[in-house]
């Protein structure tokens, strides 16, 4: 059965870091359903398309699931080639999965198009290896926000020795610092805090777990922003840029 929507990964921003397959995609797409976080400048790839803004975002008001489900569902019946661009990755926290097995149980044959996402982006941006010998056996994504309300294992995640990416953690800094000092993470463990990876105003914060919710405060940190929680937090390796640096230490400065 030929693919008749696409579920693509924009990336964390820059429009460079688009995959070429993406890119190919995209040039053939007939109508392109948009996430709110996606640099505007991805959709120069598709300048024939269809383009509907169907953005989600935390705390602000959003489309509906399952409209954009029945909207990828209606375009893809009428023999249109649909994409549904998403910030970052489809599949890691991006609902892909989701709208796979929706669009396959309903008889539409669908593709995923991985995307960089922006928990790695965001590091890298910021000089950070996510995982490095002797400091990080590992690294464990997570979302400080989910959809039921319910908390995360904050005490195994503090304990289980992985370098930890938060996604959507800006409006609970507080409550997750002190959920990880409870399951024992040290208040000294380094903290970066990085504001629209990979974008030419990107900022970093970096700060220590104890101190994290105060800093993000002085530094006046926005969402989208990604947190990393870990020994090698406190890396950087060479590349990362003068701005990023001096936004730090104007943090500590105000902090």
């Amino acid at each position: 059965m030929e693919t008749s929507v696409w579920l693509i990964g924009a990336g964390p921003g820059d429009p460079e870091l688009l995959t070429l397959r993406a890119v190919k995609a995209l040039q053939r797409a007939q109508v392109v359903l948009v996430d709110d976080l996606v640099n505007p400048e991805v959709l120069e790839f598709c300048p024939g398309a269809r383009v509907i803004r169907v953005g989600k975002r935390g705390g602000c008001r959003s489309t509906p699931q399952d409209f954009i489900q029945r909207l990828m569902l209606r375009y893809a019946r009428q023999g249109l080639r649909v994409a549904r661009l998403k910030g970052g990755d489809p599949c890691i926290f991006g609902r892909g999965g989701e709208e796979a097995e929706w669009l396959t149980r309903h008889g539409v044959a669908c593709e995923v198009i991985n995307g960089i996402t922006s928990g790695l982006a965001a590091a890298t941006a910021a000089g950070i290896p996510l995982t490095l010998r002797g400091a990080a056996r590992g690294v464990t994504l997570v979302t400080a926000h989910t959809e039921d309300g319910s908390e995360l294992a904050w005490q195994a995640l503090a304990q289980g020795g992985t370098t930890l990416v938060v996604y959507m953690g800006v409006a609970r800094l507080a409550a997750v610092a002190d959920a990880l000092l409870a399951g024992g993470l040290s208040g000294d463990t380094a903290v970066a805090m990085i504001e629209r990876a990979s974008l030419p105003d990107q900022r970093v914060c970096r700060s220590t777990l104890a101190a994290m919710a105060a800093d993000a405060q002085a530094f006046a940190l926005q969402s989208p922003a990604i947190l990393v929680i870990g020994e090698v937090a406190a890396c950087q390796m060479s590349g990362i840029a003068p701005q990023d640096i001096d936004a730090r230490a104007g943090a500590r400065k105000q902090a």
